[in-house]
């Protein structure tokens, strides 16, 4: 994950005040003397060509998103809230945020990409299955950065559907959006 994603995305939050700048973990910036941890999803959509000129932004509003799943279905990164319903709250107001920026850039298809994420991802946990969300998210990173394809769409019809063929059709689409 990048610490300047992170960072700024700290930034963000204090800058703008108000209750989800008091729940802005102070240290939880990420160490860089600490191993590389996996690329987020954040770094994974700004690497794409359709994040060229406004990579910093596309990182840090997927970052805000991702925060937010994470206050919702596992462990936040920068923000922290004591309660399961400030939780709750937090996580929606990041995933406003986040998706507020994005339709400020006008990307409407990726808006589109990551509302299929968030729902996706809350059926994949509210299933018990953390690894077909983690491929809904690789999957959808991967489609803001470069763009849908037909077989995302067929993933994605796995996944609503309940299919068990969906992870690995979620990671083959992610891993074919990442050549093309």
């Amino acid at each position: 994950m990048s610490a300047d994603g992170l960072a700024r995305l700290q930034e963000l939050l204090l800058d703008e005040g108000g209750l989800m700048a008091t729940l802005v973990d102070p240290v939880a910036a990420i160490d860089p003397s600490q191993p590389e941890a996996p690329e987020s999803p954040a770094e994974l959509a700004a690497g794409g060509p359709r994040a060229e000129g406004h990579r910093e932004e596309y990182e840090l509003l997927v970052e805000a998103i991702y925060e937010g799943y994470l206050l919702h279905y596992g462990s936040p990164r920068v923000v922290r809230a004591p309660e399961a319903d400030l939780r709750l709250l937090a996580g929606d107001q990041l995933y406003a945020i986040g998706l507020a920026r994005l339709v400020g850039l006008g990307d409407t298809l990726a808006v589109a990409e990551l509302a299929d994420t968030i729902t996706l991802s809350a059926l994949a946990q509210g299933a018990g299955e953390d690894d077909l969300a983690n491929a809904v998210w690789a999957a959808g990173a991967r489609a803001v950065g470069w763009g849908s394809s037909r077989s995302l769409r067929r993933a994605k019809g796995l996944a609503f559907a309940g299919s068990p063929g969906a992870k690995e059709a979620l990671l083959e689409s992610a891993g074919a959006q990442a050549s093309a």
